[in-house]
């Protein structure tokens, strides 16, 4: 997977994003100073599938409080979800699905999809009765059952587009 550096981003904070290492990404991509990236430099990031070999996506509609799953461009379905509060608003953007961790404890439900956003990420909820709303720290909040159908179908590398 190829990652275009944006303006404020640096090695490390590519790095937390995708949950891998200075060091990983240094050695991979022949980096001799950690310090020194330009903005539209091609990071590879090791271990992910380019997205674009993915033919699934998701689109998340903040206002309708929606995920849609594509296929090659068609909707397979449309689940409910919570978004994020006014003060903790879910961001908006493109981001990949980075890894995944079932049962990951507390509120975060049944499964974790990490987010090409470090702390952001799709996951299940151990109160079902928040979702439909603007409840969450940012996060995308699913049904248990909803999200674990997900993470079967989607792979690591997943498009992620959030749009308010």
């Amino acid at each position: 997977m190829i990652h275009t550096v944006q303006k404020g981003e640096s090695l490390a904070i590519i790095a937390a994003n995708y949950r891998t290492t200075v060091q990983l990404l240094t050695s991979v991509n022949r980096i001799a100073n950690p310090n020194i990236i330009f903005i539209g430099q091609k990071i590879t990031i090791p271990g992910l599938p380019e997205p674009d070999s993915i033919p699934y996506s998701i689109n998340i509609s903040i206002s309708a409080k929606s995920l849609t799953l594509k296929r090659n461009g068609q909707v397979i379905k449309v689940y409910p979800i919570a978004v994020g509060k006014i003060v903790t608003s879910t961001p908006v953007g493109d981001f990949i699905i980075v890894n995944r961790e079932p049962n990951p404890g507390g509120p975060f439900g049944a499964l974790w999809l990490s987010l090409s956003k470090i702390h952001y990420g799709i996951h299940g909820t151990n109160d079902p009765s928040s979702i439909g709303k603007a409840v969450s720290l940012g996060c995308i909040r699913m049904f248990n059952a909803d999200v674990i159908e997900l993470a079967k179908i989607v792979p690591n590398g997943t498009k992620v587009s959030i749009r308010p």
